[in-house]
């Protein structure tokens, strides 16, 4: 009996780090879905797309130095150069592509747009650059997930349709799947989760950097707007991508890409409970479709439960 327990815990261990890979996941997108609530707090005079650029600096600038410290980094001419490119890419592309979508749009309509195309994005780069295919039932958490994202976000909202700012925001869904299968790639090729982020964000930020030094940042020298900036660039984004890069190891992009829908999720509780913001009836149906999606994709295809210790065995 003993002899069998052993070998049936060394055949789940596999499946247990499958799922601590997608925890990972969804820590990093309740971090993400920080970012919102953190913004509503930062002071008036500080623009949309100057914070997101301040926060790519200094959350690439932090994990540069933690890779640089780990000496991950390596050999520079060791690295694929396009994947490396393309993940840097990916980070400066959404910024701009999803900032300057939810001027045309809004956000209601901007945020649905950008994180509901994300997995589509990811499914398809991953099928043709990696010829990785989508886990069972991806489809339907997937579904349940954008219905339930739709739900939570866009009641209530007046939602203007504006075709090119509907064209930016699904190339920000398409530059967040740039970015993480190039991760992945790097990943597959023996780099460390915290210099591939290194990389990727301290190159975006260099990308972004034109943009945000012309900007107005007279609001960073306030207590609350540096408070924000730190939170933003510390928390959620270096700690959340750290932890990204780390679950992303073990779990197929277009899991990850769908599990980082968690971010939504995230965002309404935090608006709930700080920021005295209300839920339809139609908003917690789509949190309760939205959380069903998420509870069916973290957990990985063939992982079952142990059987209690306490109760007797064949044999």
């Amino acid at each position: 009996m003993i002899r069998e327990q052993e070998i049936r815990q060394v055949r789940e261990r596999p499946a247990e780090r499958r799922l601590l890979a997608r925890l990972l996941v969804l820590a990093a997108a309740v971090l993400w879905g920080t970012t919102g609530t953190a913004q509503a707090l930062a002071p008036g005079s500080a623009d949309p797309a100057a914070v997101g650029g301040v926060r790519v600096l200094i959350g690439g600038l932090a994990l540069l130095v933690l890779a640089l410290l780990r000496g991950g980094l390596g050999r520079p001419g060791s690295w694929s150069r396009l994947a490396t490119a393309l993940a840097a890419a990916g980070v400066a592309a959404y910024q701009i592509c999803f900032f300057s979508g939810v001027a045309r749009t809004g956000v209601a309509l901007g945020t649905i747009v950008t994180i509901g195309s994300s997995p589509a994005f990811a499914g398809l780069l991953g099928l043709l650059a990696r010829r990785e295919r989508p886990e069972p039932g991806w489809g339907m958490a997937t579904a349940l997930t954008v219905a339930g994202a739709a739900l939570l976000v866009l009641p209530g909202q007046e939602v203007g349709v504006d075709p090119r700012g509907v064209v930016l925001n699904l190339g920000a869904g398409a530059a967040y799947a740039t970015f993480a299968v190039a991760s992945k790639a790097l990943m597959d090729a023996g780099r460390p989760p915290a210099a591939i982020m290194g990389l990727a964000f301290s190159g975006g930020a260099l990308l972004l950097l034109p943009a945000v030094v012309t900007s107005d940042l007279t609001w960073l020298l306030q207590p609350r707007g540096m408070a924000v900036a730190l939170h933003l660039g510390l928390v959620a984004t270096a700690l959340a991508y750290l932890l990204f890069g780390r679950g992303l190891q073990g779990t197929p992009v277009t899991t990850a890409a769908t599990l980082s829908l968690a971010e939504p999720l995230t965002a309404a509780s935090l608006g709930l409970l700080l920021l005295g913001e209300r839920l339809t009836a139609l908003g917690l149906a789509g949190a309760g479709l939205l959380f069903a999606g998420l509870v069916l994709l973290a957990r990985p295809p063939g992982m079952r439960l142990r059987p209690s210790r306490g109760l007797p065995t064949d044999g």
